[in-house]
């Protein structure tokens, strides 16, 4: 639901001037995850973020060079779950400290 909700409001938002760009960027980022989220070293997230839970790690996925998507999540059982999505628009200054 949330990338579903992300795709229209990258819309809406004039990020893309077309409804199916938008969905093909969620769609890539979802390919990127998928393909990438065992095999990329995990980071630590830092203390700001622990209010989405405890011990989580994260990766990147950088679509272009002014944005950055932060995937963070949890490893259980070899299984990830994905609690929180967020860009360097949003929470970029919160990994400068």
């Amino acid at each position: 639901d949330y990338l579903d909700h992300l795709a229209y409001t990258l819309y809406a938002e004039n990020y893309f001037g077309f409804i199916n760009s938008a969905i093909e960027y969620i769609d890539k980022m979802v390919d990127y995850i998928t393909d990438n989220i065992q095999a990329k070293p995990h980071k630590k997230t830092p203390p700001f973020f622990d209010k989405y839970g405890e011990d989580l790690l994260y990766i990147t996925y950088q679509p272009n060079k002014q944005t950055t998507w932060y995937i963070f999540f949890i490893v259980n059982n070899n299984r990830y779950l994905i609690k929180y999505m967020t860009n360097n628009h949003a929470s970029g200054h919160l990994f400068n400290t």
